[in-house]
């Protein structure tokens, strides 16, 4: 596929907020010299529209002169290709996605569309995944030389020849891997997943009168597991004044040791994962002067080598105690911030890595004689300490990013102490009842 003949340039998104539109953000692009605007309530559809267009372009589609759109857009009825059809779906999608997400989608895909092929196909060629994946993902470019296209022309099923028979053989067909064997539970239902959300997104725009794939089978276990929730050992944790010496270990003669004794120090009195701290950027701390207590706003973890994104359990705002704060403080103060403003970057710029972290932290437990605690052992040191101190579970649970019934089964020991004090203020709160009574019966 190339690009097509005709002149098609896609412009960036206008923002006309400002002028109090209902519909401010505006996908702008122009065919044959004549300029098209549509406009969207939200950045995300307006986004998602643009990369359509986009994609379109590249992959060499015909623009309609009167609609200004492509011209397989305005042919509802075309009956496509299932292959041609996912490409519009990931091209529909690929804005909202995390790149985890990208890559797990192509990755199903490229196992679903191989199946979806008419009856007694010849051998697909060797390069059909490679090609797949490359057709797939909307920034980049195909092979038109590859045996893979001509194949899947002549053998791929369209829409409308989807049945229930059919889908029913291949979702059979998704659980089982190249070998023959049956795959994990988990990599068989993401593979069902993501091809039922491609077959199902044709269903809502009308490309198929009803869906075709079928209710899942009896024998396969529909409800919710339960898995048994990992407790804390709290007894085995570092309590507040071994964290002080192994934080103070950590700093040797090496310059990057610094660093590690910073993260560290944000794991432990914040009570962040070590995903989040790496993607931890200035202008998500707030340091007050005064010496109060501040707060770090997490909205990114590190999903893939670097790659931000959503933390596990979505965005959340943590204060920070004084002495985390006028350490932040120091080091803010000490480091240049330009470009991205990522806090932790090594002295070349490159992202610290997990293996020379891991390494300071256990010459530090070794130099203290402490146990081979994990760098995560400090967030659940955190949440102990915390939960230690009698605060409340709902903030404890929301500063983690938890549950509380989360909270509660991970760190059940931590709450053991707090019986007799709960007693006495039960007992509080009975006597002053009695009290209150007697006076009135008086």
């Amino acid at each position: 596929m190339g690009r097509p003949t005709q002149d098609v340039d896609v412009f960036t998104i206008q923002d006309r907020r400002s002028h109090g539109k209902a519909r401010p953000w505006v996908a702008r692009w122009r065919v044959e010299g004549q300029q098209r605007t549509k406009s969207f309530r939200t950045r995300v559809e307006a986004d998602r529209y643009r990369s359509l267009l986009t994609h379109a372009v590249t992959t060499g589609e015909r623009f309609d002169p009167a609609t200004g759109e492509p011209a397989s857009w305005s042919r509802v009825a075309e009956d496509l290709v299932v292959p041609r059809w996912a490409q519009r779906w990931v091209a529909e999608q690929w804005p909202e996605w995390q790149p985890r997400t990208r890559r797990s989608a192509i990755e199903a895909l490229t196992r679903f569309l191989p199946l979806v092929v008419r009856e007694g196909a010849p051998r697909p060629p060797a390069t059909l995944r490679t090609y797949l994946a490359a057709m797939l993902d909307p920034e980049q470019e195909v092979n038109d030389a590859d045996e893979a296209p001509r194949w899947l022309e002549r053998n791929a099923l369209r829409l409308s020849e989807l049945d229930k028979q059919t889908l029913a053989a291949v979702d059979l067909r998704l659980g089982i891997g190249d070998n023959g064997k049956p795959l994990a539970a988990s990599t068989a239902n993401r593979r069902r997943k993501i091809a039922k959300g491609c077959v199902r997104r044709a269903v809502q725009l009308d490309l198929l009168a009803a869906d075709p794939w079928p209710p899942e089978p009896k024998g396969r276990a529909s409800r919710k597991i339960h898995r048994k929730r990992q407790r804390i050992d709290v007894r085995t944790l570092p309590d507040p004044a071994t964290m002080v010496r192994i934080l103070d270990a950590i700093v040797t003669h090496q310059p990057g040791s610094r660093t590690y004794q910073q993260m560290t120090a944000v794991v432990y009195y914040a009570g962040l994962r070590p995903s989040e701290v790496v993607m931890l950027r200035r202008r998500s701390l707030r340091l007050p002067a005064d010496g109060s207590w501040g707060r770090i706003d997490v909205t990114e973890a590190d999903i893939d080598f670097d790659t931000p994104g959503e933390p596990k359990t979505g965005p959340r705002s943590v204060p920070i105690p004084p002495v985390l704060v006028g350490q932040l403080q120091a080091w803010v103060s000490t480091h240049d911030l330009a470009g991205d403003d990522l806090l932790f970057r090594t002295r070349t710029g490159g992202r610290p890595t997990t293996s020379n972290w891991g390494r300071a932290w256990h010459r530090a437990l070794d130099t203290v004689g402490a146990p081979s605690w994990r760098i995560y052992d400090c967030r659940h040191a955190a949440a102990t300490t915390w939960l230690a101190s009698g605060a409340p579970l709902g903030e404890v649970a929301r500063r983690l990013g938890h549950s509380v019934d989360t909270l509660v089964t991970t760190y059940v020991g931590a709450l053991t102490g707090d019986e007799d004090l709960t007693n006495e203020r039960i007992a509080a709160v009975l006597e002053g009842a009695t009290r209150q009574a007697g006076t009135r019966a008086a």
